[in-house]
C-alpha cells in the first residue's frame, strides 16, 4: 500500500511539472543582429515616465466638477502631443508590465517562479541599446535591466526596499524622491562638464518610475482621495521636471517624451489578472519626431471612451504594450530590442513618408530574424522525416517579400512598402508563436495518456483488491497449459511495453530533447505494463458462485465514477480545437483523483 502511495505522489507531481514546460517556456532566442533605421533619427534623446499602477480611466477622465486631474498632461493631448490606450497583457505585474515596454517583449512566464524580481533568461532592451541610460526608481523595477545591460551605461538611483511602504500615510513621497533626484542630477550636470558632455550625445535615455500611485491604490483603492492626489503630483512632477530638462538642454527640439503605465488596478485595490481596469493603461508622446493633435473622431474604437473622457475629437491612437519599446527605438535611432515582437505604430510619428517605411521595414527585419533563428532551433531539435514548417512563410515567400519591399522604397512607392511590411511582421510574429509552441501537442498527448493510464491502473487496483465484483485469478503452475499462457502473456507485454520505451527514449535524444520530456514520455510506459499486468489477474468472466456478492464500499464507487468522468474529459480536451485546453486535464486529473 505504501509503494501504491509512492506511486501515485510520483505520478501527480511529474504531471503537475509538466505544465511549465507546456505553457511557462521562455520565448526568448539569441543569436539575433541588432537591426537600426539607416536615416537620421528626429530625437537625440528620449524621457520615458512611467506611473506604475496608473489606470486610463482615472487618467483621462473628469472628476466631478469637469475638471481635469493632469492638467499639464491633458494640455499636451490637446495641443502638442498624441494619445492613446496601451493595451497590456496578463501578468498585469510591475515587471512584466516593464519588460514589454522597455524589451518589447511579453515577459518569460517562468520569471513567475521567481518572482518576477529576477531575470529567468538575459534579454536585450532599449536601454541597452541606448548610448547612456539614468534611471530613478524602485529597487524591485531597475536592477533587472542594469543587470541584463552589456557594459556599465545604464545607472541607476534607488531608494531602499524599506521605503516601499504600501501602508504609509503619504505614499507620494516616493514620486517626489525620484523628481528632486533628477532636478538634483540636472544641477549636478551643470557643474560637472563630464556628466554634461555625456547628457548632450545622442542616443540618450532618461527614465523615471513613479511608484506612488501604485502604492496609493494598493493602501487606499483606486477611488479613492490619496490614489486621485497622487496622480496630479505626478502631473505636477512631470511639468516641473519637462521644464529643468528643456531649460538644461536650450529648448534646441531635440527631446522627445514619453508617459505611460505598466499596468492598471481593480477597484479593490489588486492586479495580475484581465480585467480592463488592469489592461488598460494611459499612454502619451510628445517632443521631438511626435506627431501632435489631429482632429477627428474615434469611431474605430466602439468602447465609447474618448466621449467619456471628452477626447472624442482628438484622434486616438492604441497600441499594444510591446508596441512602444520600436517606437522609442525609431525615435532616438538605437536598433530595436533583439526579442521586441511589437510593431512600430507609425501614427505617433511626426516623419516623412519614406521614414516611416525604412523603419517599419528595419523592424520587420528585426521581427523575421527571431522567426528564422526559432525555426532552425526547431528544425535541428527535430527529426526531418516529422519537421513541419510553417506554411504561411516560407523562405522562398520571405525572400520575395524582402525584395518587393526594398523595391516600393526604392521606388518611393513608401505607402505600398508600409502595408508589405505589415504583412510581413503579421505572418513572422504568428510562425515565433507557431514554433515557440511547436511541442505542445506531444507533450499534452503524452500527459494525457500517462493520466489515462494511471487511472486505468487505479480502476483495476480498487476492482480487484477492494469489491467482490471480479474474483482474482489464481495461477496456475507453470507446467500446466494455463501457466504457458500467463508466460508467454508476460512475454508480450514485456516486449510491447520495452520496445516502446526504447522508441521513445531513441527519439528523445535524436531530437536532444531536454531532460524532463524523458520524465513525462517515459512513465505512461510503465503505466502501460503495470495496467497489462493487472489486466491478467483479472478474471472478468468468473463471479463468486458460492455466494452472492455484496455491493461495493460506496467510496469504491465514488472513486471508479470520478475516474471514468475524468477519462471522458481528458479525451474531450485531448481532441479540442484549441490545443491551449489540454493543459487544464493534468490539472483537474490532478486536483479530483485521490484513489484511496
Amino acid at each position: 500500500m505504501l509503494l501504491f502511495f509512492l506511486g501515485a505522489l510520483t505520478v501527480h507531481v511529474i504531471y503537475f511539472a509538466s505544465i511549465f514546460d507546456i505553457y511557462f517556456t521562455s520565448p526568448l532566442v539569441h543569436g539575433m543582429t541588432p537591426h537600426s533605421t539607416p536615416t537620421t533619427p528626429p530625437a537625440k534623446r528620449l524621457v520615458l515616465f512611467v506611473g506604475d499602477g496608473l489606470r486610463a480611466d482615472r487618467f483621462f477622465e473628469l472628476d466631478e466638477h469637469g475638471q481635469t486631474r493632469a492638467p499639464y498632461l491633458r494640455d499636451i493631448i490637446q495641443t502638442r502631443g498624441t494619445w492613446g490606450v496601451s493595451h497590456t497583457r496578463v501578468p498585469t505585474e510591475s515587471r512584466p508590465g516593464h519588460v514589454a515596454l522597455i524589451a518589447g517583449f511579453y515577459e518569460d512566464v517562468s520569471a513567475v517562479a521567481k518572482g518576477w524580481k529576477e531575470n529567468p533568461v538575459e534579454f536585450d532592451s532599449v536601454f541597452n541599446q541606448s548610448k547612456e541610460t539614468w534611471a530613478w526608481g524602485s529597487p524591485d523595477i531597475l536592477p533587472m535591466f542594469a543587470k541584463g545591460a552589456t557594459g556599465d551605461h545604464v545607472h541607476t538611483y534607488m531608494y531602499s526596499s524599506e521605503e516601499e511602504d504600501f501602508a504609509d500615510s503619504d505614499p507620494g513621497k516616493l514620486d517626489n524622491w525620484v523628481f528632486e533626484r533628477v532636478e538634483a542630477f540636472l544641477q549636478e550636470a551643470h557643474s560637472n562638464q563630464t556628466l554634461g558632455d555625456a547628457l548632450q550625445q545622442r542616443r540618450v535615455v532618461l527614465f523615471l518610475h513613479l511608484l506612488g500611485i501604485d502604492t496609493s491604490g494598493h493602501a487606499y483603492r483606486p477611488m479613492s482621495s490619496e490614489y486621485l492626489e497622487n496622480i496630479r503630483l505626478v502631473d505636477a512632477g512631470i511639468q516641473k521636471t519637462v521644464k529643468l530638462l528643456e531649460e538644461f538642454f536650450q529648448h534646441d527640439g531635440q527631446t522627445a517624451y514619453v508617459f505611460t503605465s505598466d499596468h492598471g488596478m481593480t477597484d479593490w485595490g489588486s492586479h495580475g489578472a484581465g480585467h480592463p481596469s488592469e489592461t488598460l493603461t494611459p499612454l502619451l508622446a510628445w517632443g521631438a519626431g511626435v506627431a501632435g493633435p489631429q482632429s477627428g473622431n474615434t469611431q474605430r474604437y466602439m468602447d465609447g471612451f474618448a466621449q467619456e473622457w471628452r477626447l472624442e475629437n482628438i484622434r486616438r491612437c492604441d497600441v499594444n504594450q510591446a508596441d512602444i519599446a520600436p517606437l522609442m527605438s525609431s525615435l532616438i535611432g538605437v536598433p530595436f530590442p533583439l526579442n521586441s515582437v511589437g510593431t512600430l505604430p507609425l501614427d505617433y510619428l511626426d516623419n516623412t513618408d519614406g521614414f516611416k517605411a525604412e523603419s517599419l521595414f528595419t523592424n520587420a527585419r528585426q521581427v523575421v530574424e527571431q522567426f528564422e533563428v526559432k525555426m532552425k532551433q526547431r528544425r535541428e531539435t527535430t527529426l526531418s522525416m516529422f519537421f513541419i514548417p510553417y506554411s504561411d512563410l516560407t523562405p522562398s515567400k520571405q525572400q520575395n517579400m524582402f525584395r518587393n519591399i526594398v523595391s516600393l522604397i526604392q521606388a518611393q512607392e513608401y505607402q505600398k512598402a508600409i502595408l508589405e511590411c505589415g504583412e510581413l511582421i503579421d505572418l513572422a510574429l504568428k510562425g515565433l508563436h507557431y514554433y515557440h509552441t511547436y511541442d505542445r501537442l506531444f507533450l499534452c498527448t503524452s500527459v494525457t495518456l500517462g493520466f489515462i493510464g494511471w487511472m486505468s491502473y487505479v480502476i483495476l487496483v480498487l476492482l480487484r483488491d477492494h469489491t467482490t465484483i471480479i474474483q482474482q485469478h489464481k495461477l496456475y503452475k507453470v507446467g500446466n497449459a494455463a501457466g504457458v499462457w500467463t508466460r508467454l502473456q508476460d512475454h508480450v507485454s514485456e516486449l510491447v511495453c520495452g520496445t516502446l520505451a526504447a522508441a521513445i527514449l531513441l527519439f528523445l535524444l535524436v531530437i536532444k530533447a531536454p531532460w524532463t520530456y524523458y520524465v513525462y514520455c517515459l512513465p505512461p510506459t510503465w503505466i502501460l505494463y503495470s495496467v497489462l499486468q493487472r489486466i491478467r489477474y483479472l478474471q472478468s468472466d468468473r463471479l463468486h458462485q458460492d455466494q452472492q456478492p455484496g455491493p461495493p464500499p460506496i467510496w469504491v464507487l465514488c472513486t471508479c465514477s470520478t475516474q471514468l468522468r475524468a477519462v471522458g474529459t481528458e479525451f474531450l480536451l485531448a481532441t479540442a480545437a484549441d490545443i491551449r485546453t489540454c493543459g487544464s486535464g493534468p490539472v483537474a486529473m490532478a486536483v479530483s483523483q485521490h484513489p484511496l
